[in-house]
């Protein structure tokens, strides 16, 4: 029996070492650093190209880099207790040093492809477009590179992550990382393809399934059908004040989702906030103002053909 309790006593041992030993590693060792890259990418700074970037840039972005001087600056990204750390959002302003104004044209492009900054560090999973066509990207880059008030030099500047162990384990073990790229050229379905342009701009442009299905931590964001609760809504967030909001469901559902309103209250609430029942949508969700009816349209057609779910957590929103 003694001799039990002393091989019992050594395999606690041991593990209580390891177990020290892990956690040592993960709070004392510095975060990866990542190969960084500069894509050969063609950018064009014609008002054409300026106008698609600025929709997505001025309706998107705008949600997690709006600063107080009203410039893309960066702000408080998360609230003291989130279980990921308090983290803030960059300044994405063209100031050569505390901004993203000495960044070449290609590897602002990695970075959107990726999250990896030209200095090896890992934006986090926030600020990628992996699916976005090689064209949109190129038109980001020219909005951020023209003379919008809005990313006009800042000279703000933010603390760095404060990580919680959590996070820190999860980037270290690699179940957070940078999106991989294949270098493979990618593009964009034409218009005229109502169903399919929908699906692009809602997937990989406007990113409305990243919120609207079960979890941000469960997306798929190279087979977004594959997303558990589809479009189903139901992902706990908090809006810019950190007030906890759940998304809507924006499947077909006529009673769980959206399947009892119109095109036209579809496209109105998209773009003002507005529900048909004249409830305003959370200030989590964005106002997609500067979409077009082709736009609207497109997403609309799109979302018709996901499956309708009922999902109880999002009827409410």
């Amino acid at each position: 029996m003694k001799k039990a309790f002393k091989i019992l006593g050594i395999i606690l041992g041991v593990i209580a070492l390891l177990i020290a030993a892990f956690a040592a590693w993960v709070q004392l060792t510095p975060l990866p650093k990542f190969e960084p890259q500069s894509l050969d990418i063609t950018v064009s700074r014609d008002s054409l190209s300026v106008a698609r970037g600025r929709k997505v840039v001025e309706t998107h972005c705008v949600g997690c880099h709006l600063g107080e001087d009203g410039k893309l600056s960066g702000r408080l990204f998360t609230k003291p207790d989130d279980p990921f750390g308090v983290i803030w959002s960059r300044n994405i302003t063209n100031h050569p040093e505390k901004g993203i104004g000495s960044y070449k044209d290609g590897e602002l492009a990695y970075l959107f492809r990726t999250g990896i900054r030209p200095n090896g560090e890992w934006a986090g999973p926030y600020m990628s477009f992996p699916m976005m066509s090689d064209e949109d990207v190129a038109c980001l880059i020219a909005y951020l590179r023209s003379d919008s008030p809005l990313i006009q030099a800042s000279e703000a500047t933010h603390p760095e992550p404060k990580y919680t162990f959590l996070a820190k384990a999860l980037i270290k073990m690699e179940l957070f990382k940078p999106y991989p790229y294949d270098g493979k050229p990618k593009t964009a379905p034409p218009a005229t393809d109502q169903i399919a342009y929908g699906r692009y701009l809602a997937t990989a442009v406007y990113d409305c399934f990243n919120c609207h299905s079960a979890s941000f931590e469960t997306n798929n964001h190279f087979e977004p059908e594959k997303s558990p609760r589809f479009f189903g809504g139901g992902n706990p967030m908090h809006d810019m004040d950190f007030q906890p909001v759940v998304s809507a469901n924006i499947t077909m559902h006529k009673t769980a989702g959206i399947g009892s309103w119109t095109k036209e209250e579809f496209a109105a609430a998209v773009r003002t906030g507005a529900r048909p029942d004249q409830r305003i949508l959370s200030g989590a969700m964005p106002r997609y103002g500067l979409l077009d009816d082709q736009e609207t349209d497109a997403i609309w057609a799109y979302l018709q053909t996901v499956p309708a779910l009922d999902n109880e957590l999002a009827k409410k929103n």
